[in-house]
């Protein structure tokens, strides 16, 4: 049996990553010295708009706390900068380690407090930018599983609010702690009455409110997006952002979401969506079935990512729809490559003519393998400006990243080395293709998860023919079964999930 590839970020790539992990960091934090100078100048001027008292309101208050993150980012940077250009070889590599830890740690502890909005673009980098050393990602990570819970009382008084009696009524048994805390809720373990495991997932009191503040505070959030994503348009990302958060706050529709998916993939052999409790379930309060988290070895971990490969992918072109969500914490892994899905907060539906050029897309680089029609639906969809001065190989060097693991069939070791050169390459402001490169609105969600599904399958080490699987479910392709997953699909479920479908793309 041969062995599989395995896919690594190039050797180049590899020694810029300690650089770049200083300056990525330090991008959310702020723009080094000259953020410090004007983050400095900005908070001193918010708190004279605060009044007397320093009583500031809620924006105010929030764009006090991330000036303050930009302000000592970029303190601790001029203040290095001496060091940093004294120093050489491996004392500045570790300088520079040092400096992006402390940023990480200052990062973490400043968003992790914070929820909403602002803690969500922190949640993103901590799982997109796989380019970060570890201990910095072990640190930023925190902002994915460490959110500071509120009190049991006060999860009991929403509780109460929203189903019309305490939890300790509601339900047979209620945990008052909490197994997970998020930017915009937190979920608890309990028993309904007719003895049925369930994960109640509790809105925080005054969430809207905060992430109406953070969406009013646009000017902040257009840097901090601008310093991540420059070369994008900021207002269509925005507009995007603004969208899909507040369909975040009714948890009405992420249990339609919910459902959506759920009656979608009844049956499959491995992805289970749960199924929602309609009478313990309102705007504040959402409660579904739950499955418990069993361990894994390596082999496991094989087909736990063959599954959430497959649930992306099926999702996207069978059901036209997106789950945008790629926090770890919302898969829970069983044996066999079983995975439940949770968290149907932030769900992207697509419309045909939506998912048309992202099908043209894998199929003119991935079967057809034609360069020039590739880039035509590149600029057709929005994704690079007509007529940019480049030549159709540099566009495919670049916009064609996401297919790197799709163009061959053969066995491919996804690793994090391979995802932060993936993350690396797409947002290298030094490339010439991103002055030309736009993503259109439709797809900001597509692109967080797409970095996020790498990143996840990176830390799975995960193996697998991703070629295969992939013909299975392109429409135009539909190839058979190619592992014992697939086989099982195709007997049990592909046929009547097919009639549960939207109709198929009409291809070209």
């Amino acid at each position: 049996m041969k062995r599989p590839r395995v896919a690594r970020a190039s050797t180049a790539g590899g020694a810029r990553a300690g650089g770049l992990s200083g300056a990525r960091v330090t991008a959310l934090a702020g723009a080094a010295t000259a953020g410090a100078a004007a983050g400095v100048a900005a908070v001193a001027l918010l708190r004279r708009r605060a009044g007397p008292l320093g009583q500031p309101n809620l924006r105010v208050s929030r764009g006090l706390a991330a000036l303050g993150l930009v302000a000592r980012g970029g303190a601790r940077y001029a203040s290095s900068a001496p060091r940093l250009f004294a120093a050489a070889g491996e004392h500045r590599q570790q300088l520079r380690h040092d400096l992006a830890l402390q940023t990480a740690e200052d990062v973490a502890a400043t968003l992790g407090t914070m929820k909403g909005v602002l803690m969500k673009l922190g949640q993103m980098a901590s799982y997109v930018d796989n380019g970060l050393s570890p201990s910095v990602r072990r640190t930023l990570s925190r902002l994915q599983d460490s959110v500071p819970p509120m009190s049991p009382e006060l999860a009991a008084q929403v509780v109460e609010a929203e189903l019309g009696r305490p939890p300790e009524r509601a339900f047979a048994r209620w945990d008052p702690e909490p197994i997970a805390a998020a930017s915009i809720g937190q979920v608890h373990r309990a028993i309904t009455h007719d003895g049925r495991a369930v994960a109640v997932k509790v809105q925080y009191p005054g969430i809207a409110e905060t992430i109406a503040a953070d969406l009013g505070n646009v000017a902040l959030l257009r840097r901090m997006l601008r310093v991540t994503a420059p070369s994008q348009d900021v207002d269509a990302l925005l507009a995007e952002l603004r969208e899909r958060v507040l369909e975040e706050l009714d948890y009405r529709r992420e249990a339609d979401n919910q459902r959506f998916f759920a009656a979608y993939y009844a049956g499959h052999p491995t992805i289970t969506v749960p199924a929602i409790v309609d009478e313990l379930s309102t705007r504040r309060v959402v409660t579904s079935e739950l499955a418990e988290l069993a361990s894994w070895p390596q082999a496991e971990r094989d087909l736990a990512a063959e599954t959430i490969y497959r649930f992306v992918f099926r999702s996207l072109y069978e059901l036209r729809a997106f789950n945008g969500d790629p926090h770890p914490g919302n898969y829970l892994f069983h044996g066999g490559g079983k995975v439940t899905f949770l968290d149907f907060g932030l769900v992207r539906h697509f419309t045909p003519s939506e998912l048309q050029p992202l099908a043209n897309m894998a199929r003119y680089v991935c079967v057809e393998r034609d360069p020039e029609a590739f880039r035509r639906n590149l600029e057709q969809a929005g994704f690079l400006r007509p007529g940019a001065p480049l030549s159709t190989q540099q566009v495919i060097d670049y916009m064609a990243v996401f297919y790197d693991t799709v163009r061959e069939s053969r066995p491919l070791t996804m690793t994090g080395d391979y995802s932060s050169a993936v993350v690396r390459r797409f947002f290298d402001v030094r490339n010439p293709v991103t002055t030309y490169a736009r993503i259109p609105r439709s797809y900001v969600i597509l692109q967080r998860i797409n970095l996020g599904l790498f990143g996840l399958l990176g830390e799975l080490t995960a193996t697998a023919n991703w070629r295969a699987i992939a013909e299975e479910i392109w429409p135009f392709v539909l190839g058979p079964p190619s592992t014992p997953i697939g086989e099982a699909e195709t007997a049990s479920w592909v046929p009547q999930a097919r009639r549960k479908a939207p109709p198929p793309l009409a291809l070209d």
